[in-house]
């Protein structure tokens, strides 16, 4: 079955944890700080993979996790860093975030992390300093990024068959390639796109989107579902059933492809009047000005001259085109950390700061003081106060609750 959306749940690895290691050996007491830092943890990473046509690994495996970076030991020995996790995903793949968008993966090898690996804590050794030169005390690792992802395929076409459900577009598409889509006499035969290779030296990739019907541009049908393949084609070819009302059929189908992108309107465009074996004589009520060309999927006529046609298009398109280029988002800054109050008492989030309390020995007066400091340096203070914050105020941070006690009245003995 083709899949062409999936949702993701990923973790990125968490860093491993500093030592606190002590040198020891005879004759040597005093040996100092030798503990090694933790190794990083993996990235969780997407890459588009050419031989690789929809999203059904990723539907049915939608838990992804990275490695996590190893924990430091002694003599000063790092811990190895996490395994990245790299998934493989079909070219054409839009990729979103709780955030907003992330990328557009277009070509082989465009990647993009979409969950970015914890730092690792720093041993002993590392936080050694002339006026703390034997640390007892390390960092623990970061914890990894973690993100609820949407996958979108947009398939990458040369050409695509866009036209009313049962207007011959899967018979035409078995005529000109040597795709075996299902075909019978009722609409929405069609239920995914299909994909085929036509021409001989100047080959291109024909898709078959699913039949739309009007307001397929406001998700009836099958509409939305497809519609979105249409986006990356080059050429499109507008399919008509000669014997209906070929005319009020192509102003149906151009005006949903319109109003769903008004750019597609503009693009390259084709239409083929199809089941020619079925009319009894010359083709009568056919679009304005005829239709480029008339065909018959069934007996194979005028299938040599379209496939020439769209050839010489999609070379012209080609050459007119730049090559299709993977964008990736690139965010501002996000603020390092935020403050909120929760009902009697106020919540500092961010990674730093709950990093910073994290590693203090709060038994440690020294540290508890080093803490505060850091802490008003940062402007944490400063934000708890404009939020309302008064003496003697529940702060949170992290897992650790503090009471509230602005740097001025911090006297001896006092706790931030």
């Amino acid at each position: 079955m083709f899949v062409d959306t999936a949702t993701l749940f990923v973790r990125a690895g968490s860093g491993g944890a500093g030592s606190a290691h002590l040198h020891s050996e005879p004759f040597k007491p005093r040996g100092g700080p030798d503990g090694g830092d933790g190794g990083g943890g993996g990235d969780v990473v997407l890459r588009v993979d050419p031989e690789l046509f929809d999203l059904a690994w990723l539907a049915d495996h939608p838990h992804q996790r990275a490695g996590k970076g190893g924990a430091g030991a002694r003599n000063r020995r790092h811990g190895a860093d996490g395994e990245e996790l790299v998934l493989a995903v079909p070219d054409g793949t839009v990729v979103r975030d709780e955030r907003g968008p992330v990328a557009d993966l277009v070509g082989p090898g465009a990647s993009v992390v979409v969950a970015r690996g914890g730092r690792g804590g720093r041993g002993n050794a590392s936080l050694a300093t002339p006026r703390n030169r034997t640390p007892r005390t390390a960092e623990p690792g970061e914890p990894g990024e973690e993100h609820r992802v949407e996958l979108e395929l947009r398939l990458v076409a040369d050409v695509g068959l866009v036209g009313l459900p049962n207007a011959g577009k899967s018979t035409l598409l078995a005529a000109m390639t040597a795709a075996r889509p299902k075909i019978a006499e009722y609409p929405f035969t069609t239920l995914s796109p299909n994909l085929g290779v036509a021409g001989d030296e100047g080959r291109f990739v024909v898709a078959d989107v699913p039949g739309l019907i009007e307001g397929a541009h406001e998700g009836r049908g099958l509409g939305l579902t497809f519609l979105r393949h249409v986006s990356r084609c080059r050429v499109l070819v507008y399919v008509v059933d000669a014997t209906g009302d070929p005319a009020a059929d192509l102003a149906t189908v151009r005006g949903e492809v319109a109003a769903y992108d008004p750019e597609l309107a503009g693009r390259r465009a084709l239409v083929v009047a199809t089941k020619a074996d079925l009319l009894a004589g010359p083709a009568a009520g056919l679009p304005a000005g005829g239709a480029d060309l008339l065909v018959s999927g069934a007996t194979g006529d005028g299938v040599e001259a379209l496939r020439e046609r769209l050839a010489g298009e999609v070379a012209a398109a080609r050459a007119a085109a730049p090559p299709p280029q993977p964008f990736v988002v690139v965010r501002p800054g996000r603020d390092p950390f935020t403050v909120r109050r929760e009902g009697e008492r106020f919540h500092v989030a961010g990674r730093g700061v709950e990093r910073w309390v994290a590693e203090a020995d709060l038994e440690d007066p020294r540290q508890v003081a080093d803490l505060q400091r850091r802490l008003v340096r940062a402007g944490v203070e400063r934000r708890l106060a404009e939020a309302g914050a008064r003496r003697g105020d529940e702060v949170v941070i992290g897992t650790t609750t503090f009471e509230f006690i602005p740097e001025e009245e911090i006297g001896d003995g006092d706790q931030a």
